[in-house]
């Protein structure tokens, strides 16, 4: 096992880490989608470090010592946030021995729900876990809202998919009667003008994925067939299939949201909670220790471990 063995991060990453981690191996040039305008938007997006992938045998685990909280797609419903936490700070207090936790949040944070505002800025302030670790994912409807403010031609598309809420939790109101284009750049001007300095840093810093142990974190999904060092950010924010029929072992479990389920998804190869928290309510924390798996859900009593993957 080289080096640390532990976590392998994105290079150059501000998402925290499990110990002092090695240095990163050589990477290939990163491999974008087709569309010129995507390649465009995820420029500030950074390459991810190779993998070190397990061996197919053995059962996925985290670090001993170690207790991850995945968080799934948040959607504008700051208060299931505040409850999962509520309950992430409860599971921590009854744990029957020490263990480092950390916060990882599979991004899609904005739209859809009616409170984006709310949930950027209860992420900021963070008012439950100061001083435990936390990584922010970038999901695509973050994307979405970043590059509309920068003034990106997506305005169309992002409102289309829940940026109304997103725009209408900043007070910003939509002029349906100016032709679209000045509709959407006075909404990008109001956007702007209202948005805090805290919340537009925030979302600069999201990151494409996170990695700890024998499970790889990210918003979508990853191509079938390609090393976890080589994702685009296309597949990394956007993916469904051919991913989420993909029985293949990518050297890690992918810890994922994105795509909508009743329950969360356990299989071999991924792990998948979004439980549409902004329709259903249910917002779905995985806690990973060990080999153990089990969920926090908002609404719900604690399930017990899952078993093993």
């Amino acid at each position: 096992m080289a080096a640390c063995g532990l976590c392998r991060y994105m290079e150059n990453s501000r998402t925290p880490r499990c110990r002092q981690s090695a240095t990163p191996g050589p990477r290939g040039p990163p491999r974008f989608g087709e569309s010129l305008l995507f390649r465009r938007l995820v420029t500030r997006s950074k390459p991810l470090v190779p993998a070190e992938p397990r061996s197919p045998a053995a059962r996925p685990a985290v670090p001993d010592g170690v207790r991850i909280y995945a968080v799934g797609d948040l959607h504008g419903r700051r208060d299931l946030l505040e409850e999962i936490e509520e309950r992430i700070a409860e599971d921590l207090a009854a744990s029957p021995r020490v263990v480092r936790p950390f916060l990882v949040y599979l991004g899609d944070f904005v739209d859809r729900g009616m409170d984006s505002r709310g949930v950027l800025e209860r992420l900021v302030v963070n008012p439950l876990f100061e001083g435990v670790p936390r990584v922010l994912l970038l999901g695509n409807h973050d994307l979405w809202m970043r590059e509309f403010l920068r003034g990106q031609p997506i305005g169309a598309s992002w409102l289309q998919f829940g940026g109304d809420a997103t725009l209408a939790s900043y007070g910003v109101r939509l002029d349906f009667t100016l032709p679209e284009p000045q509709r959407l750049a006075l909404a990008r001007d109001g956007l702007a003008e209202r948005l805090p300095d805290t919340h537009r840093r925030l979302l600069a810093a999201l990151e494409l994925a996170w990695s700890c142990g024998d499970y790889f974190f990210c918003h979508a999904g990853i191509r079938p067939g390609l090393p976890l060092d080589r994702q685009s950010p296309e597949d990394l924010l956007w993916i469904r299939e051919p991913f989420l029929s993909w029985r293949g072992n990518a050297g890690k479990v992918v810890v994922h949201g994105h795509t909508v389920s009743e329950d969360p998804v356990v299989r071999p190869n991924r792990i998948g909670i979004d439980t549409g928290a902004y329709l259903t309510g249910r917002l779905t924390c995985l806690v990973l220790e060990g080999t153990d798996v089990r969920f926090l859900a908002t609404g719900e009593p604690a399930t017990g471990p899952a078993g093993t993957l």
